[in-house]
């Protein structure tokens, strides 16, 4: 019987984009990060119920889900990643509305910037907003 192999990309919670991490590293370049880990995570609140965060980060914490895609290093916390599992990080550079756009296969309805989403099984939001239009 053959073994399966799984690339170290099929294994991670998130990728990125070629685009993506292209706009990443210009980031880093423009802060001065010459190494460190981008955090992905979800929190609560956003007007579609969990809204999405990125961030730069020296050091992972020790429970952290951690991979690499188009060579940079990426950080999850095991609760973000039962949401994130699957994901794209896209990065989208239009006139108008650009910038970093997450497609979430757990995700069942989004607000209208992107920002935030429901997953299966979450409950309708009962208030809140992220200030989409």
């Amino acid at each position: 019987m053959a073994e399966a192999r799984v690339s170290a990309e099929e294994m991670a919670v998130v990728t990125l984009t070629e685009a993506a991490a292209r706009r990443l590293r210009q980031i880093m370049a423009e802060k001065g990060l010459e190494a460190g880990w981008l955090r992905v995570f979800v929190a609560g609140g956003g007007c579609a119920g969990l809204q999405y965060g990125m961030g730069f980060e020296a050091q992972p914490e020790a429970e952290d889900l951690r991979f690499e895609s188009h060579g940079l290093r990426i950080v999850v916390d095991p609760l973000s990643a039962a949401y994130l599992w699957g994901s794209t990080i896209d990065y989208v550079d239009a006139l108008m509305g650009g910038g970093f756009q997450i497609h979430n296969p757990n995700a069942v309805a989004t607000c209208r910037c992107g920002h935030s989403f429901r997953p299966q099984g979450g409950a309708a939001p009962t208030g809140g907003g992220c200030g989409c239009p």
